[in-house]
């Protein structure tokens, strides 16, 4: 009888820390939309109600190549980052999330095709998650959260398209330049050959630029 009394507690604790930091990980959420106005309390009811937490441990999938993407990611903590491999098993880094990031397979929390990526943790993660349901909800009845995504489907387009003028007309070290004048903490955080296959150069690649900008110091 002890030993169920301990294990009740425990089971108690676990519960109580998970609701713990659900509430954290929706303050950051809630803290994200709020930049750009406020929310009622109806709004924050039905995102609560929406949103679903997760914990990922570092080398952990979120999503597989040939999965059907069943959610959108809004990164809490941690790293996340998502990518397809080639026919020669070479991968290619599509894009890096860390906080207050959203990443997912494709734009709209999710449609009915098998992703053509992978989705892993970089660094353990706390997300939260949308599912195509209620990002459709949230579209309707939250303003802020309907001019946030469209705001960031406008830039994430113009991210891609400077992305492929970048990859066709500028040199390797022009490519590592600009991400590091662009996302200073992202580069300080990725293994080098993630982001060497961010900007389509090799790892040797990179580190030979780097050890030439340190000699000009």
């Amino acid at each position: 009888m002890r030993r169920c009394g301990l294990n009740r507690k425990k089971k108690s604790k676990a519960v109580e820390l998970l609701n713990s930091l659900s509430n954290s990980m929706f303050e950051i959420l809630q803290a994200y939309f709020e930049r750009n106005g406020t929310l009622t309390t109806e709004e924050i009811n039905l995102m609560r109600s929406v949103v679903v937490p997760k914990q990922l441990k570092k080398g952990e999938f979120l999503l597989r190549e040939g999965e059907m993407p069943r959610y959108g990611a809004f990164v809490c903590h941690g790293f996340l980052r998502s990518y397809f491999v080639d026919n020669k098993g070479k991968e290619h880094v599509v894009q890096f999330a860390p906080e207050n990031w959203w990443i997912s397979a494709k734009p709209g929390a999710g449609e009915d095709a098998p992703s053509s990526v992978f989705i892993d943790a970089i660094e353990d993660s706390d997300i939260l998650l949308v599912d195509k349901a209620g990002h459709i909800s949230l579209m309707q009845r939250v303003p802020l959260y309907a001019s946030s995504f469209l705001a960031g489907i406008q830039k994430r387009g113009e991210a891609k398209e400077k992305r492929i003028v970048h990859s066709l007309a500028s040199t390797a070290e022009e490519r590592y330049n600009e991400f590091m004048k662009t996302y200073p903490s992202i580069a300080q955080r990725v293994p080098q050959h993630m982001l060497a296959s961010y900007l389509g150069i090799t790892p040797e690649t990179v580190s030979r630029i780097r050890r030439k900008a340190l000699t000009k110091k």
